[in-house]
């Protein structure tokens, strides 16, 4: 009997399980349906046999990577040599993939199974998965799931901005697009101002000019010679703007309105407008194949290069092609016919609009284009693998087509493709290393305006901070400054506060024993005091001169100076005055006592 195993892929491990009752399962497909969507049904069917978890999500994306391209990864090899039976030709194995199950039956020797039954059984294993396996819950399962699937979505995809071929194979496709609407717009306004002016279509050939002098022209019975001059800027050509101006005077047409004149006059700008988007539009196409494909668009140029990698969908899969099949890209219509109908194959396809096989002879353009195709591959394939862009490899390459085709012409032989490819690699060393300098150069320039640009951030932060400390800083100065001018101004005025009394020797009177007592007790606390507040100053600088009033209003540095060095001058002075008056009262208590 053989025992049928099913394989299952998840985003957090691979999942080895074995089916009960194969033959009732082998032939009964409908009670299978009804077995997976009822769980405890499905419990009966399938068991558990072995759950191998991924150890990291790098672990799982190498394992999905390894899957999705048909690789058995190490991981499920370790799992099915160890959990399956060791007799292979009695396991059938079932798998979601074809793609692994051939490499499965190919290294391991296990048979595989796809489709059918299996199908529905892994239906059920992924519907009942998180129930199958212990402590793994249904959000745990999504999670590893999106996880799983954004990294290798984010692996499959390029990253470098600069080489991104996407915006090409749109650019292009909008430049075709353009040159139709452009081309069925024109044949409009031609058609509908050549009732009006039907000999402009004659004189002017080119589209977007045409609809610049219809705009510019409008009712031609008012053209006349002043507008001659821009007549001659829009067409470019002295001699077109005379016939206008000539064919105008003697025209057939019919007379319009000024409302069909304006419909047509907005019309025109808007193929005008559409003419300049197109030629804008046609700079940023060659602008980017530079960085993308600078060989291939040195080789043939930027628009057939754009439309051989929109037509093969990106560079790297042109670059896979080989060079027959960039030979005939293009022209599949063609080719299929032809061997349908056992006809002659297709020469070339897309390149057929580049400039060496037009300049080709008629029994030449086979050959040339057939080495036109293997120079684009080999262009293509230096542009997709190249870390260093550069156009020195399609320069080179392009000299060797212009060699080949005068060998054709006139028999000339060319150089060996050796000899130009090792004049190749020493022009592109050169190239790369002076690329190289110019991005180091650029990496400086960045990195010192970073510098800068922190540095003024810094500057600026440093400065809000210091802000609350210069606000409490101006809050305590005119403290300081009144304290400093009380300090300066008796010294510079030389006199004393009304507060303070000094006693006058002038005077003599007679006191109580009492009274000198207490008076000689307030006289002694208050000169005590004087020190402290040092307000005692002589008065011989009774007198205010101007200047040192005009020195009242000085700087801070300078009043802090003054400020320092008037206690040092007024201290000897009060001190004299202190024991001056100490004595005195001595005298004058021993006299009283003397008298009593």
């Amino acid at each position: 009997m053989v025992l049928l195993h099913v394989l299952f892929e998840h985003a957090v491990g691979y999942a080895l399980l074995a089916l009960k009752e194969v033959e009732e399962i082998s032939l009964l497909l409908p009670q299978v349906e009804e077995c997976v969507l009822n769980l405890g049904k499905f419990h009966n069917l399938v068991r558990l046999v072995a759950f191998s978890p991924f150890a990291s999500s790098q672990i799982a994306l190498e394992n999905a990577n390894a899957v999705s391209e048909g690789v058995v990864h190490e991981d499920l090899r370790l799992l099915l040599e160890t959990h399956l039976p060791s007799k292979k030709k009695k396991v059938l194995l079932g798998v979601g993939d074809p793609k692994i199950g051939a490499a499965i039956q190919e290294e391991l020797g296990y048979n595989c199974q796809t489709g059918g039954v299996i199908a529905e059984i892994l239906r059920g294993v992924r519907l009942h998965f998180h129930n199958l396996v212990k402590g793994l819950t249904d959000l745990s399962a999504c999670k590893a799931q999106l996880g799983l699937g954004h990294s290798y979505s984010r692996a499959k995809v390029k990253f470098n901005v600069n080489r991104v071929d996407n915006m090409i194979i749109q650019s292009i496709s909008l430049l075709d697009q353009l040159d139709k609407d452009i081309n069925t717009f024109s044949m409009r306004v031609r058609e509908w101002y050549g009732y009006h002016f039907p000999e402009l279509v004659k004189i002017i050939s080119d589209n977007a000019t045409y609809c610049r002098v219809a705009q510019f022209i409008g009712n031609r019975k008012e053209l006349n010679e002043e507008k001659l001059e821009k007549l001659e800027e829009l067409t470019m050509d002295g001699a077109k703007a005379k016939a206008i101006l000539d064919a105008s005077r003697s025209s057939m047409g019919m007379d319009i309105s000024a409302i069909d004149l304006i419909n047509i006059e907005s019309f025109s700008s808007r193929v005008v407008s559409l003419s300049e988007y197109r030629q804008s539009l046609h700079t940023y196409l060659r602008s980017k194949m530079s960085q993308v494909a600078p060989s291939l668009s040195a080789l043939i140029g930027e628009a057939v290069g754009a439309r051989l990698i929109a037509h093969a969908g990106s560079l790297t899969n042109l670059a896979k092609y080989p060079a027959s099949t960039v030979q005939i890209l293009g022209a599949e219509k063609a080719l299929f016919r032809a061997l349908k109908t056992r006809g002659n194959t297709p020469k070339y396809g897309l390149i057929f609009h580049s400039t060496f096989i037009g300049r080709a002879a008629a029994k030449n353009k086979g050959r040339i284009s057939r080495y036109l195709a293997n120079k684009c591959s080999i262009a293509s394939r230096i542009d997709c693998f190249s870390e260093v862009p550069t156009s020195v490899f399609g320069e080179k390459l392009r000299e060797q087509v212009e060699e080949r085709l005068s060998f054709y012409e006139t028999g000339d032989i060319p150089r060996k493709n050796l000899e130009v490819m090792k004049e190749a690699m020493v022009q592109a060393e050169e190239a790369a290393a002076e690329i190289t300098r110019k991005l180091e150069k650029q990496e400086k320039k960045r990195l010192k305006k970073e510098k800068k640009r922190l540095a003024a951030i810094a500057l600026a932060s440093s400065e809000n901070s210091s802000t609350p400390e210069e606000c409490e800083e101006t809050s305590e100065r005119p403290k300081k400054k009144k304290k400093q001018k009380f300090q300066e101004v008796p010294q510079e005025n030389g006199m004393e506060d009304p507060p303070v009394s000094l006693p006058k020797p002038k005077k003599k009177k007679s006191f109580s024993k009492e009274e000198v007592v207490s008076s000689d007790l307030e006289e002694t606390g208050g000169s005590g005091s004087l020190p402290k507040k040092k307000k005692s100053f002589p008065k011989e600088e009774s007198v205010i001169d101007p200047e040192e009033a005009g020195n009242r209003s000085v700087p801070k540095k300078k009043r802090k100076f003054s400020s320092k060095e008037d206690p040092l001058s007024s201290g000897p002075e009060e001190t004299a005055g202190t024991k001056n008056s100490s004595s005195k009262k001595k005298k004058k208590l021993q006299k009283l006592a003397q008298e009593d």
